[in-house]
């Protein structure tokens, strides 16, 4: 499979098994599971067609590993706008995360923090180089840096996701270390 097929496949993965379901008659058990064979033919009788070899192939080599595959299920590791528990436990963060954006949110993070948007929670990066790469999506990045040890001391719930990525409800502006140029 081309890139440009892994990347269509692992879009609309994402659309569905994180945002919309619904859109293509899927529904999410509580935890965002669905049935591989029924994510399959639900997508083939909504005009896009892929095999289970296209889909074992983006789930195994997705930089950021996006999609968990266990048994006959497939789930979106985080991001998800729709209603799941993930059932991650609460973790001691590292001292120091990171995230990435763009310079055109930054005077609305100054007033508000970090909020998760239309997702469940904020995302943040174990290191400068991923949130660079998350920046870099929407523009030029900015990596924020995030006191996650003052943020946990001070009562505030972390979480990781299977792939990575730290989750936490918001991050309030006075935990936020901004770079000096901005």
């Amino acid at each position: 499979m081309d890139e440009r097929r892994t990347v269509k496949v692992s879009k609309y993965l994402s659309r569905h098994l994180r945002h919309q379901p619904e859109r293509i008659g899927l529904t999410l058990d509580e935890a965002g599971w669905v049935e591989i064979d029924t994510l399959i033919a639900a997508a083939t009788a909504h005009g896009f067609r892929f095999t289970r070899d296209e889909l074992d192939q983006v789930v195994a080599t997705n930089d950021k590993r996006r999609f968990a595959v266990e048994g006959s299920r497939i789930r979106a590791s985080q991001g998800h706008s729709v209603e799941v528990d993930l059932g991650l436990s609460p973790v001691t963060p590292p001292a120091h995360l990171y995230h990435g954006t763009v310079a055109r949110h930054l005077e609305a993070i100054r007033t508000e923090g970090l909020r998760p948007m239309n997702r469940h929670a904020v995302h943040l990066s174990p290191d400068r180089e991923t949130a660079t790469r998350v920046g870099a999506r929407r523009g030029r990045p900015v990596v924020l840096g995030v006191d996650a040890a003052a943020m946990h001391r001070d009562g505030h719930v972390f979480q990781v996701s299977e792939n990575g990525v730290w989750l936490t409800e918001a991050v309030p502006p006075g935990y936020l270390r901004f770079p000096a140029a901005h």
